[in-house]
């Protein structure tokens, strides 16, 4: 079994699930992300925003893939890229950190080690751009549910923010507490030195997003 990475960039914007390439949600503001789900091309400015990164910054985010199929992602950017970033409670997210914004790994190859590969693989590139942390909003109680449970867009409005105590549970730390989206924060040498230990931990982590209900369409957090 070959496996991978990839960087994000538009050649590999293909490899991504198609709710994942029509989720806006960390990419427009509130307002622009409902209109662009309401005109029904929602794609095209996941497009122009990956264009506009990839610019001005680089790849903003690292795909899995297993002989040759893509089976995971992750995305992230500094938070002046993050326009949805500014309307959490909790923001702004630290000078000196780049925004996590949300992952995936598909449920047919989770137990595999692929989780723990592709974060640290993303650690590594970030590490190697200067970066020396990444933070996170993290859905609390109050956004999630009273169980801890992630059911993303159509319960709560919130597709891709990650559950604050699966985010704890591999290392994250509260540096701004809220009883809805705390802001979490994650150094970037500790990501590198995980073990296998934290393997269940990332896979839950990146699990939590149900990708197949992933829409453009989104309220604002609150």
């Amino acid at each position: 079994m070959g496996r991978r990475m990839a960087p994000l960039t538009l050649d590999a914007l293909a490899d991504l699930p198609k709710p994942s390439r029509q989720c806006v949600f960390w990419e427009l503001d509130a307002v622009a992300g409902q209109r662009a789900a309401e005109a029904g091309f929602p794609d095209f400015e996941k497009e122009a925003w990956i264009s506009t990164v990839l610019l001005q910054w680089g790849p903003c985010g690292r795909l899995v893939y297993v002989d040759d199929r893509p089976v995971g992602f992750v995305t992230y950017a500094p938070p002046v890229y993050v326009p949805r970033q500014a309307g959490f409670a909790t923001s702004p997210v630290s000078a000196d950190a780049v925004l996590l914004m949300t992952g995936w790994i598909d449920p047919a190859f989770r137990g595999q080690g692929l989780a723990r590969m592709l974060v640290q693989g993303a650690a590594k590139d970030l590490t190697q751009r200067g970066v020396k942390a990444v933070e996170a909003f993290g859905g609390g109680p109050a956004a999630i549910g009273g169980d801890g449970s992630s059911e993303c867009a159509h319960e709560h409005d919130e597709p891709c923010v990650l559950p604050a105590h699966l985010l704890e549970s591999v290392g994250f730390t509260v540096v701004r507490p809220h009883h809805r989206h705390p802001r979490l924060r994650l150094e970037l040498r500790s990501a590198l030195s995980w073990r296998e230990d934290v393997e269940q931990a990332l896979e839950r982590l990146l699990g939590s997003v149900r990708v197949p209900t992933l829409t453009g369409v989104a309220a604002g957090p609150s």
